[in-house]
């Protein structure tokens, strides 16, 4: 006979279970939105090899993902918030294995340029979609949790491009191993058409909710830019770096991109989980603090190769993390109905970051004084840091006037 105590776990049981799968699920998505261009930097040596890319514009086709990005970002924002999560996360994607497939296809650089515009999309859903199926499916107290583990989606992207699918490329070309990721992209399309509950019809026209007053989603944009253009560099030229100044072979380049995943992966779960209300504030600009002495790491690492490793540990426990704390932050102060353009408006910075970092550090990359590029890359989480302290400090003293 069934008790009421037991039909209470097991309904316990279910909604754990449930918000386990969605959590499985956003973090693949995820991974699949930002890995074309993870891929680029992961394959950067193969691809100067096979494609006679060179490194300045190595560090463009970051800029043209991540610049589309930006630019669809504010408009994903209200078209999640218009159609809902489950389409917006599907079309995500599908979008995502078709500039994979044609990532693999690129005869030269040209067509190479144009998927990877295309593979702006899916990183302008990416953010905006994911949170809005939190705030619709998961209880408050698990919403950092969840939220710090689908954000280390971007990561898990970053191993799988920097080892898996780099070690694949060895025996498939890297043509093959790019494929096998579009071929993988499809089946997670199918696994949210299934798994997600369907949304309501979409809305007429986009919902436009103003902010409020004291909303940090401007200094979070400007945040974002800074901690974006310094990630952005070392995700583009970590790997040749590794192979141009390191004495590195193409393989353990490539597993310098999936150590920083993995420790990117553990920074966000741990930071976004302590980023409760009152202590999250002041997260952004710690995390930044510990950036700049990731970036002075990879300079010294010209001079000591094996601090290459320490650094890559340090960018993922650091600056990658800033990113989802950033998020954290969005969702507890997002009015409601705005969650999806809030989210939109802080990823358009972090990825106008991503656009122009790179070739600013190509420029250097292409001379071959990686010390001074990772020294700019300092200078920019710095900037950042300074940011995010004056935000903090400006919401504490409105916090402190407003109980008085």
């Amino acid at each position: 006979m069934r008790t009421a105590g037991t039909g209470a776990s097991a309904e316990a049981h279910a909604g754990r279970g449930a918000v386990r799968g969605l959590t499985a699920l956003l973090t693949t998505a995820m991974a699949f939105s930002m890995m074309q261009l993870f891929l680029i930097g992961a394959l950067g040596p193969r691809l100067v090899d096979g494609l006679g890319v060179s490194a300045t514009l190595l560090g463009l086709t970051t800029t043209v993902g991540f610049g589309t990005a930006s630019a669809l970002s504010p408009v994903g924002g209200r078209i999640v918030d218009r159609t809902g999560p489950r389409r917006a996360l599907v079309a995500l994607l599908v979008v995502s294995a078709v500039a994979l497939a044609l990532i693999g296809a690129a005869p030269g650089p040209g067509l190479l340029l144009a998927a990877v515009a295309l593979g702006g999309l899916p990183q302008a859903l990416a953010n905006p979609a994911t949170n809005k199926a939190i705030l619709a499916a998961v209880p408050a107290r698990k919403r950092g949790a969840v939220t710090g583990a689908k954000q280390s989606g971007v990561q898990l992207g970053a191993f799988a491009a920097g080892l898996p699918l780099a070690a694949a490329a060895g025996f498939l070309g890297w043509r093959g191993a790019v494929w096998v990721a579009a071929g993988a992209a499809l089946l997670a399309a199918l696994w949210a058409w299934r798994a997600l509950p369907a949304d309501a019809p979409p809305k007429g026209a986009a919902v436009r909710i103003p902010s409020g007053p004291d909303s940090p989603v401007p200094w979070l944009a400007a945040f974002s830019l800074f901690l974006g253009a310094g990630i952005a560099s070392v995700n583009t030229y970590l790997a040749l770096f590794g192979t141009q100044r390191l004495d590195m072979g193409p393989t353990l380049a490539g597993s310098l991109v999936a150590v920083l995943g993995i420790a990117g992966i553990a920074g966000r779960v741990g930071w976004s989980r302590a980023a409760t209300p009152g202590r999250a504030q002041w997260l952004p600009g710690l995390l930044a603090s510990g950036a700049v002495g990731s970036a002075v790491l990879l300079a010294a690492a010209e001079h000591v190769a094996p601090l290459a490793w320490v650094a890559a540990v340090a960018v993922g426990v650091f600056a990658v993390s800033g990113n989802a704390v950033s998020m954290v932050l969005v969702m507890q102060s997002s009015a409601p109905g705005r969650a999806g353009q809030d989210s939109a408006l802080v990823a358009a910075g972090f990825f106008a970051g991503f656009a122009v970092g790179p070739p600013l550090f190509g420029l250097l990359a292409e001379r071959g004084r990686y010390g001074e590029g990772w020294i700019l890359v300092a200078v920019e989480f710095a900037v950042a840091g300074g940011v995010a302290f004056a935000w903090a400090l400006r919401d504490r003293r409105t916090r402190t006037g407003a109980s008085a």
